[in-house]
């Protein structure tokens, strides 16, 4: 058995987009390496004029994709490319953790604008957790993307106890070689076929995964 312990987080590369100010875009999903990154200023005021609801990007509202940044859009819209299914204050790192099938997290920096949602003058810096309006959904089981590694996902090895998550169905550049079959509370409560223990986080930290 490999008793490898692989700190998914630890090679990932954060898919994290600042709605106001500098930003980077992704193309779908958080923690790994799965997208580029754009950068570009957008204004939070600009953002907010079309006033589509009272937060900014609150629960249930919709962005846009666009080349270099993202906006608010109308759900109803063509514009709209993906829902807010979880919004929280401060940084991602500090606060509740996105589902587990969201696609990719916007971060949003603190801004101080002439006008707000509530007119107070203060964009508050927080997170956006979404989810695309339609398929493919990186973050669903297998689908090789998203903030979180669950059970279901395929990784590839990296060495130095380390692994980046790839699509179960091989349609990606690198192909699955293990796959998360269980989420535990210790390595010891894995299945004998364990054969590579990922770190998940959560109230079940350690998946269990087997050779595909």
């Amino acid at each position: 058995m490999r008793t490898r312990w692989a700190a998914r987080g630890a090679c990932a590369v954060v898919c994290a987009v600042l709605l106001t100010g500098c930003q980077s875009a992704p193309g779908g999903g958080e923690e790994d390496g799965r997208l580029g990154e754009r950068r570009t200023a957008a204004s939070p005021t600009a953002a907010r004029a079309s006033g589509y609801g009272a937060e900014f990007l609150g629960v249930d509202e919709c962005s846009s994709f666009g080349r270099t940044s993202f906006t608010e859009a109308s759900c109803a819209g063509e514009r709209a490319a993906a829902r807010v299914i979880a919004r929280h204050d401060g940084t991602a790192r500090d606060g509740p953790r996105c589902p587990a099938t969201t696609d990719f997290v916007l971060h949003i920096s603190e801004q101080h604008p002439s006008s707000d949602e509530d007119g107070d003058g203060v964009v508050p810096r927080g997170y956006a957790c979404m989810r695309h309006l339609q398929p493919p959904h990186p973050g669903d089981p297998g689908g090789g993307g998203g903030p979180r590694t669950i059970v279901g996902d395929c990784v590839y090895d990296l060495g130095d106890g380390r692994v980046r998550e790839t699509a179960c169905d091989g349609g990606a550049e690198r192909e699955p070689e293990f796959k998360v079959t269980k989420a535990v509370d210790d390595r010891s409560d894995c299945p004998a076929s364990t054969a590579l223990y990922v770190r998940l986080g959560g109230a079940s930290p350690v998946g269990c995964a087997r050779p595909v």
